[in-house]
């Protein structure tokens, strides 16, 4: 294969964002919409609740703390491989749940087995993007991202159809061969080779210079505080409206309204992130601080306009954020490394995903409302931002180029400054 001195910026990475957007459907997508099957399992296991809430969090937990594997064998083997092993588990693990005769084997074939395909999927998707695009990599993030918004509305009246037709063991059958289709997004995924290849070493010496690298641990870290706030709405807002005196429906009809937001914001931001100059991680840190102060304003706003107003602002800067922050870590690490690099943000990120939301149910326990747990929720935004303000360069007016130079040393958080366009360079 012919090395690339640079990513080509379009050509076949066009495909690559096809595959993403199904993917992130395929994986978040039924993620979001499993709780149809929720009310199925304790009627069918005549479990609690809580003990039911577990299948989906075991497989989030696996797909976030395997990321690192999938992205390491994606290192060693390039990603085609791994993503279509991961589709084939991911299958096989709805396909297995099917047969399942108690809680302890959903664990098991959605939880660990579903989730370890999604570990090899989702995150060397995104880190093959990344290599494909520089000048426009923010775009073609947040368009590849708009699949999970997308699915999220397709998937749950789709899944409930297909409970109503075929019951749950059959819809889980279907949700298999649903997810058989993460084969045909891996074996689009093109292996890129760059010059930039041949000086980060193995996977075991990124790891090593990753943690050493002061401005990657530190956005690591404003990440992590992000991701402890980020989910705080989905999660509460409606309990939130229904204490004000909302009724069920219309407050579930807010989030909704917050959901389409965040498929404008995501699509938006991917766009401005390669419009605007000066360091991505700029335009980060103003939607990450908007997206705080929107939380911090929920519990203080009484009025239904100023409530569906901040929904609006949620959704928009909430979605705003997430392409743009999958950005800055190429930026960060080059694109070398960035499968370790990005599987490493995505485990210890989930760290705070995990925590934030039995912390905000902690504090409406003590306090008997969630005014507190949304302060504290905008808090954590806000402090992330504080920290992205840390990152080399970040004040600078204009960045000097658009990838990290060869080197491991820290450079600029760099952004799109047009280059000469070399012959051939941006055709497959």
């Amino acid at each position: 294969m012919a090395r690339r001195a640079e990513p080509p910026d379009g050509g076949w990475g066009w495909m690559v964002v096809l595959s993403a957007f199904i993917q992130s459907a395929l994986v978040f997508g039924v993620l979001r919409s499993f709780g149809v099957f929720f009310v199925e399992f304790v009627a069918a296991f005549e479990e609690q609740a809580a003990r039911v809430s577990w299948i989906a969090s075991i497989g989030i937990a696996v797909q976030q703390f395997g990321s690192p594997i999938g992205s390491a064998l994606s290192t060693k083997l390039g990603p085609r491989p791994v993503v279509m092993t991961g589709g084939i588990l991911a299958a096989l693990g709805m396909l297995l749940a099917s047969f399942a005769t108690s809680l302890t084997h959903l664990y098991l074939s959605i939880g660990l087995l579903s989730g370890s395909g999604w570990a090899l999927t989702f995150t060397p998707t995104l880190a093959c993007l990344s290599r494909y695009f520089s000048r426009r990599r923010s775009l073609a993030m947040g368009l590849a991202l708009t699949g999970v918004g997308l699915s999220s509305f397709a998937f749950a009246p789709l899944f409930q159809w297909l409970i109503s037709r075929y019951a749950w063991r059959g819809a889980l059958l279907l949700v298999s061969a649903l997810s058989l289709h993460l084969m045909a997004c891996g074996a689009l995924l093109r292996p890129l080779s760059l010059t930039e290849d041949t000086s980060v070493g193995g996977p075991g010496s990124q790891l090593t210079s990753l943690l050493r690298d002061g401005p990657f641990v530190r956005y690591t870290l404003a990440l992590t505080l992000i991701n402890t706030g980020y989910f705080i709405p989905y999660v509460h807002l409606v309990a939130h409206l229904q204490d004000l005196g909302w009724d069920p429906l219309p407050a579930a009809f807010l989030l909704s309204v917050a959901a389409i937001s965040d498929l404008v914001g995501r699509v938006a931001s991917g766009w401005l992130g390669d419009a605007v100059p000066g360091p991505v991680a700029r335009l980060l840190m103003l939607w990450t601080t908007l997206t705080g102060v929107s939380l911090v304003l929920f519990p203080v706003a009484q009025s239904p306009t100023t409530l569906v107003v901040l929904a609006v602002t949620y959704g928009f800067t909430s979605g705003a954020l997430t392409p743009v922050a999958f950005s800055v870590i190429p930026e960060l690490v080059g694109t070398g490394r960035i499968y370790c690099g990005l599987g490493l943000v995505q485990m210890i990120e989930s760290i705070g995903g995990l925590l934030g939301a039995p912390l905000s149910g902690y504090l409406r326990d003590v306090t008997g409302n969630y005014m507190v747990s949304f302060m504290v929720a905008g808090a954590f935004l806000l402090a992330g931002s504080g920290v992205l303000t840390t990152l080399p360069h970040f004040f600078s007016c204009i960045s000097s180029s658009t990838s990290r130079p060869q080197d491991l040393g820290i450079e600029a958080l760099d952004t799109k400054i047009p280059l000469p366009k070399e012959e051939g360079l941006g055709e497959d």
